[in-house]
Formats: C-alpha cells, structure tokens, sequence
C-alpha cells in the first residue's frame, strides 16, 4: 500500500500562519487595553484590586504546568512512548479544565455583585471601572473559549494516538496542538498582569 504524500512543512506553515491572525487579534485587544489604561488609570486600578489575585496566580501556575506537560507529551511520542504521551495529554486537559473552573468560579463571584456585561450595578459604576469590566469579561472570556477550543482540539489528538493516526513517524498534528496550546497559554500570561497586578 502506497503511504499517501504529506506536506508537513505546509502544515507547520498554515499553523503558523493561523497563530499569526490569533496574536494580531489579542494584540488588538491589548492595544485597546493600554489606550483605556491609560486614559482611565486610577478607575482602572479600583477595578482591578476587585479581582481575584489568587486565582489569577493559580490559573497562572496551571497553565504554565499544563504547557510543561503539552510539551513533554510530544517528546514522549517522539521517542516511541505512547502510553506516556497519552497520560500527559490526559494532563494537560485535566489542567485546562481545572483553569475554566477556576475562572467560572471567578466571574459566578462578579454575578453575584451585579458585575457582568449589561448590567445596572455595571454601568451605574464610574466609566473607567466600566470599560474594565467590560474589557475584562471580553478579553477573558474570549480566552476562554479558546481554552476551550484546546480542550477539544487535544481530546480529538489523543482519539488519534490511540487509534494510531499520530505515530513516532507522524506527529505533525499534535506539534501543531502543542503550537496552539502554547499560544492559548502565552496570551493568559498577558492577561494575567494587565488585569490582576495593576499598580
């Protein structure tokens, strides 16, 4: 049987390309951040001394382990080990799931206070505090989703290295998880001090 071409090289390039269009979109985000921060740094401050501090270091702390684990889980494949690459997937989505619980818990405590998107307490509150929350819901929420996204993506990657589709020889789609995923990490690390440890 004839083994079927793959351009792995094209892949890696259209993984690249794609994480390019996510860092112009964030960095759009984060552009429109600094603009408000500075216009509004004092309300920006209050509103940021409201957040969870401990969390956000914690949901740090879990994504930059859950990268450790996404990046060993690829040497493990490389080097023939299955079994291991497939626990430290099992992490690694253990991991993320565990940073979507904790920031469920962190915005259900901002419900609570009539802080969300919409609502009276919100926009009764000064304007910069306003724009922070609002920023802090989009932005975060928006990371979310794409934590989520990864969830998905790495359950889909470990059906493929059970079944065997992703092999020692053939690892290019979980390299290019393991791209996404660290992306999805690095754009929180950012997130994390724009919201949480404002001075």
């Amino acid at each position: 049987m004839i083994e079927a071409h793959k351009d792995y090289a094209g892949a890696k390039l259209g993984m690249w390309l794609f994480l390019f269009t996510e860092v112009v979109l964030f960095g759009g985000l984060f552009l429109l951040y600094s603009a408000y921060l500075h216009r509004y740094h004092l309300d920006f401050h209050h509103a940021a001394r409201n957040l969870d501090t401990f969390l956000g270091g914690a949901n740090t702390i879990i994504l930059i382990t859950s990268s450790f684990f996404m990046a060993m889980s690829i040497t493990a494949l490389q080097l023939g080990r299955r079994g291991r690459c497939l626990g430290l997937l099992a992490l690694t989505v253990l991991m993320a799931l565990g940073f979507l619980a904790n920031k469920a818990i962190e915005w259900w405590a901002k419900f609570e206070h009539g802080i969300f998107p919409g609502s009276e307490h919100l926009r009764a509150l000064p304007q910069g505090e306003e724009i922070f929350y609002s920023l802090y819901f989009a932005m975060t929420g928006l990371h979310g989703i794409h934590v989520l996204l990864g969830v998905g993506i790495l359950s889909f990657v470990m059906i493929l290295v059970r079944r065997g589709r992703v092999r020692q020889e053939d690892f290019v789609i979980l390299e290019n998880s393991g791209l996404y995923w660290h992306l999805v990490d690095l754009i929180w690390i950012f997130l994390f001090p724009l919201f949480y440890l404002i001075t």
